[in-house]
């Protein structure tokens, strides 16, 4: 078997005419009435055998349910307490390209006693994604993606177009038809197909981050099969490019500003009493000129899409001491006391897992040409006067340029029946979902949908403080959402007491800093 590696992007995002109900063939999963429905054989985990996994078969293409299938990949962690079991609770841990298989063999998200108590979590790899099929692509030619902040002219656009068709063309081959088939809607069916295959009359789901899309596209098109929906960071999957950019860039500004305001009132800032902003636009001055090695490590030279992304990563935790450390490393030169969250990628890696497609066939974000592409950064500039740009958002629009339209799953407003009641959660200084995002898709789901804000920071609110705990479990277990305008307050960012790791950044290449990579 070819060695794989990941590539994770971080990222966030229909079509009013949604497919009808189809009956599909013996042996994947039924979604209409008058044909078997199929259970999941499951058997105790090679990885780790008090969980169960198992697959289920799905059509490749929706509209062709009696066509060629795929195996998705499943985990099942039973209730610890039977007698009080309520049923299952399918999880995503977001993405696009994170596997719902790892998170609850890792138990890498943080669900209470309660909850674990209460419910089988049920775990899955979305189409595309890990043991699902990965939408796979040559290694080598992923790494020569052009950095997304290094365009100057026409001729660069022009070169980035050829590059992204040539990715594509070659992820098309080595993936298979699915490749053209991972967008979240087509999920959403399968999500569908999961609910039905292990027994349930109604889903429960928790979904974070990308994860929250695909809640909020099963409450559109299944009202009727919703029982609990608990979104948290959520998508706004209704905006187009410049909102889209705006609003990230936005708010990794805002999470920048509250990480300089910590420095200031917090004397174990390894920055406390300097003047944050001027040494950053110092750090962005020498990344830019190419004079900004890596400190202990003279191999990585980082560039300006490279050094936002480090930031950007420290945000979600948030990890504001290490970050300090960090650019305290980086202006003197002494290697940081933590080590850094890079590394080179490994040369025996054939083909790399690229997730990203899921994103350019659920958004579509066009740029026309160099010109439409330098207005939309000077813009970005306006708006973010010290982190410039949205690293995670940039990078997302520009791999998407040139991809061929109409999408599987374009944007739109949400329509939501007011009978499937969903809960949806956000941090008020989230540096990937804006609190804006929650605000505006909890407006399109009107009456059916609940708006539970965390006063704090980071990206996911589910496991800071009794409150926001509280509110997701009771609402899981019971189906009591919290009431209209709840408010939670913030949790003092102590790292050690956070369920994520030290430096909680996206794993796969670095922008702008090819043969290097994040960490998973």
């Amino acid at each position: 078997m070819r060695a794989r590696a990941r590539l994770s992007v971080v990222v966030s995002s229909l079509i009013a005419a949604l497919l009808p109900l189809s009956p599909v063939a013996a042996g994947t999963a039924e979604q209409g009435r008058g044909g078997p429905t199929p259970s999941v054989t499951w058997t105790p985990c090679a990885d780790d055998p008090t969980a169960d996994c198992g697959t289920l078969a799905v059509p490749i293409d929706w509209a062709r349910p009696r066509g060629a299938t795929i195996d998705l990949a499943l985990v099942r962690r039973k209730a610890t307490d039977p007698a009080a079991r309520v049923g299952s609770l399918v999880i995503n841990p977001g993405g696009p390209g994170g596997s719902g298989v790892d998170a609850v063999l890792g138990n890498r998200l943080p669900f209470s006693a309660e909850i674990t108590r209460r419910f089988d979590l049920v775990g899955f790899d979305p189409r595309g994604v890990a043991r699902s099929h990965p939408v796979i692509c040559s290694t080598a030619l992923a790494y020569q993606a052009p950095d997304p902040l290094s365009l100057r002219s026409q001729a660069d656009f022009t070169a980035l177009v050829a590059y992204n068709q040539r990715l594509r063309e070659d992820c098309r081959a080595r993936t298979g038809p699915l490749f053209d088939h991972v967008d979240t809607l087509s999920v959403v069916r399968d999500l569908d197909a999961i609910r039905a295959a292990l027994g349930d009359e109604k889903l429960t789901y928790y979904g974070v981050s990308y994860g929250t899309l695909i809640g909020q596209l099963y409450a559109e098109r299944f009202p009727g099969r919703v029982r609990a929906l608990a979104l948290d960071s959520n998508m706004d999957h209704s905006l187009g490019t410049g909102a889209f950019l705006d609003t990230e860039t936005a708010t990794v500004q805002d999470s920048f500003d509250e990480f300089v305001s910590w420095c200031d009132r917090t004397e174990s800032c390894a920055l406390h009493g300097k003047d944050v902003r001027a040494l950053w636009a110092g750090l962005i001055a020498r990344a830019d000129r190419g004079e900004l090695p890596f400190p202990g490590d003279p191999s990585i030279s980082l560039n300006r899409a490279s050094l936002l992304s480090l930031v950007f990563g420290a945000f979600y935790g948030p990890s504001w001491s290490r970050l300090a450390e960090l650019l305290v490393a980086l202006d003197t030169g002494v290697r940081p006391s933590v080590s850094p969250p890079v590394e080179p990628r490994g040369q025996e890696d054939e083909v790399i897992e690229n997730p990203a497609q899921v994103f350019c066939e659920d958004y579509s974000l066009p740029v026309r040409d160099f010109r439409d592409y330098a207005a939309h950064l000077s813009r970005a500039a306006r708006i973010a006067p010290d982190m410039r740009i949205s690293p995670l958002a940039i990078s997302m629009i520009a791999a998407c340029i040139g991809q061929p339209t109409p999408i599987p799953n374009p944007q739109h407003r949400l329509r939501v029946a007011p009978n499937a009641q969903v809960l949806l959660g956000n941090a008020v200084h989230d540096p990937a979902t804006p609190y804006s995002w929650a605000a505006s898709t909890a407006g399109q789901i009107g009456r059916a949908g609940v708006l539970l804000t965390y006063e704090g920071w980071g990206h996911g609110i589910y496991g800071r403080g009794d409150c926001t705990t509280g509110a997701f479990d009771r609402y899981l277990v019971s189906r009591t959402l919290p009431a209209r305008g709840t408010r939670c307050p913030a949790v003092p960012p102590a790292e050690a007491t956070l369920r994520r790791a030290p430096w909680p950044v996206p794993s796969g290449p670095i922008p702008g800093l090819p043969g290097w990579r994040f960490r998973s």
